[in-house]
C-alpha cells in the first residue's frame, strides 16, 4: 500500500472486532509516527497506549460520568460556538448519514443517546491512545499534533488496521488523567480508536464527501 491508497483507504471507523492488536505492532506504528515534522523540532507528542482491563475499567468511569453528568467538557474549544455555512451543513450532512445507516431516527433520542455513549468506550475497539500535551505549549502544538496523529492512521491503514480519531475521549480529561497517573501540569488533548474493523457492522458501511480540489484551493502564479 502507498501513500495515496492509505490516504483514500482511511476512515473513521466505528465498530471493531474484538481481536486484539499485538503491542510489536503498536510499537512500529509509533516508531515511524515519530518522524512527523514539529515547530522547532518540539516533539510534544505524549502517548498513553490503553488496552485490556485497563481499558475496561477506564470505559465504565467514562461511561458512568456520562450517565451522572453528560457530555463532558475540553480544555480547549475544538468546535465554533456559532456554525456558519458551509461548515454548518457539512456537520448536519456528516451526522445525518451516520444516523441514517444506522436506523436512527431523528425522533429517536435513545437511540442516539447510546450511539453517543460508545465514544466514551472507543466503539469497542481493543486499544485506545490517549494524546498529552503540556501545558506549557501552545497553538502550534496542535498543529504538531494534527500530523503526527494522521502518521499513526495512515501507517495503521498500512498495517491492515482502522481507526478513528475522537474529541469526545478527551470530555473528561481529570478522569482520565487520574485513572493514568499524569501529571497534572499535561493537557489531554483527545483520543484515538485503534483495531481490527469489523467489516461487517453497518456503521463501517458509510463514507463521508469529500470537498473537490477546485472548493478549497486557489493557484497564483
Amino acid at each position: 500500500m502507498n501513500v495515496e491508497q492509505a490516504l483514500v483507504a482511511r476512515h473513521s471507523a466505528r465498530a471493531f472486532l474484538s481481536k486484539n492488536v499485538d503491542q510489536s505492532l503498536i510499537e512500529k506504528i509509533l516508531k515511524f509516527a515519530r518522524f512527523a515534522p514539529s515547530g522547532v523540532n518540539a516533539q510534544p507528542w505524549n502517548v498513553a497506549v490503553v488496552s485490556g482491563n485497563s481499558k475496561k475499567v477506564l470505559d465504565q468511569k467514562l461511561m458512568a460520568e456520562f450517565d451522572h453528568s453528560g457530555k463532558g467538557e475540553l480544555t480547549y474549544q475544538y468546535y465554533p460556538t456559532n456554525w456558519i455555512e458551509p461548515f454548518k451543513s457539512r456537520r448536519i450532512a456528516c451526522g445525518k448519514l451516520m444516523y441514517e445507516t444506522l436506523g436512527i431516527k431523528r425522533e429517536d433520542k435513545i437511540g442516539q443517546i447510546e450511539q453517543w455513549k460508545a465514544n466514551y468506550r472507543a466503539f469497542d475497539a481493543p486499544v485506545v491512545m490517549y494524546f498529552f500535551l503540556d501545558k506549557n505549549m501552545q497553538t502550534g502544538s496542535f498543529l504538531d499534533y494534527g500530523m503526527f496523529i494522521q502518521s499513526i492512521m495512515l501507517m495503521a491503514t498500512q498495517e491492515g488496521l482502522a481507526t478513528c480519531p475522537q474529541a469526545a475521549l478527551a470530555e473528561y480529561p481529570e478522569i482520565i488523567i487520574q485513572h493514568l497517573n499524569k501529571n497534572n501540569d499535561t493537557q489531554l488533548i483527545c483520543g484515538l480508536a485503534l483495531g481490527y474493523e469489523d467489516c461487517e457492522h453497518k456503521v463501517n458501511q458509510y463514507r463521508t464527501d469529500k470537498i473537490e480540489l477546485e472548493q478549497f484551493c486557489e493557484f497564483f502564479e
